[in-house]
């Protein structure tokens, strides 16, 4: 098939029957979301803050400056979807985050803003906003409350899974909160058509979903700073608290034994599914997302 833009490439991504030993005799399906144009699931989620944007006039195309708190992979996204419409783009982001990231929003046209690592995503957020006041024309989609985030992916994700499934059983749903805006609107998806789904959010230790205390960690594009707005009216079954070392193990272990080359948050899904299958009935069937791969983390020694 020949496409005729980038943009056709955004969405229907493999969903992939992981070749593990998983207890109870269940299965681990991965929806790999690396195989996006932009390499990640956010290049969904670009396209769509952008367009609809335009649709309730905050953006001018060939005229309004995006500014967005970013670790990256939305950045990348949006910088994707702005070349569509010819806007410019400036990004803040925390200077923890991965150097090749910010080395790919720059290729694609974006200017980036630096804030310290000890402010994390607050602190960046707060930037935008300051930016925002001094620049004209300028416009913040700002991912961690705009509802076209979960919206986006109950609208696609969601239904991608089920159309995968084709009507097989489907007994939980595990992935990763950052915004939470891919959980959330993945997982009301999938409850319209498998009610009983349970909907395990994964989290890094120094995430705040499960009470533990707040700080850094090594595990990128998932944790919370506070409760996603996302989340309100949610049923979450279960919250999974991954460490940064068994993450990176599985991200080791999916290069060495599957051929799949995953990141740092991709690592702490599939551990979360493997706990999660501990306690779930014989042969029960786990859908779980890996949201980017490991080329973007190479500086960081994501294989070390």
């Amino acid at each position: 098939m020949i496409y005729h833009s980038v943009y056709q490439l955004i969405g229907h991504t493999p969903l992939l029957d992981l070749d593990i030993d998983v207890p109870n005799g269940s299965r681990i399906l991965a929806k790999l979301e690396m195989k996006n144009p932009g390499g990640s699931v956010k290049d969904r989620l670009g396209l769509e803050m952008v367009e609809e944007g335009i649709r309730q006039g905050h953006i001018i195309p060939e005229k309004t400056t995006l500014i967005e708190p970013t670790a990256g992979n939305t950045g990348i996204g949006i910088a994707l979807a702005a070349q569509k419409y010819h806007l410019p783009v400036v990004f803040v982001v925390p200077d923890k985050f991965s150097p090749e990231k910010q080395m790919i929003m720059k290729a694609l046209g974006a200017k980036i803003v630096n804030t310290p690592a000890n402010g994390g995503m607050k602190g960046a957020s707060a930037k935008a906003k300051e930016l925002a006041d001094q620049t004209p024309d300028s416009y913040v989609p700002m991912q961690f409350t705009n509802p076209v985030n979960p919206l986006t992916y109950e609208r696609t994700l969601g239904p991608e899974i089920i159309a995968d499934l084709a009507g097989q059983p489907l007994t939980a749903f595990v992935a990763g909160a950052g915004t939470g805006g891919t959980f959330a609107g993945t997982a009301r998806a999938l409850r319209a058509a498998y009610p009983d789904v349970q909907a395990v959010a994964v989290e890094p230790e120094g995430s705040i979903l499960n009470g533990g205390p707040e700080h850094q960690h090594r595990t990128e594009g998932i944790g919370v700073e506070m409760i996603p707005p996302f989340f309100k009216g949610l049923k979450i079954n279960e919250v999974q608290t991954i460490s940064d070392d068994d993450a990176f193990a599985q991200v080791k272990r999916a290069a060495s034994d599957l051929g799949l080359l995953i990141g740092s948050s991709s690592g702490a899904a599939l551990q979360a599914s493997l706990n999660v299958a501990q306690h779930l009935p014989a042969k029960s069937t786990i859908v779980t997302i890996f949201p980017d791969g490991s080329d973007r983390y190479l500086g960081e020694g994501i294989y070390n």
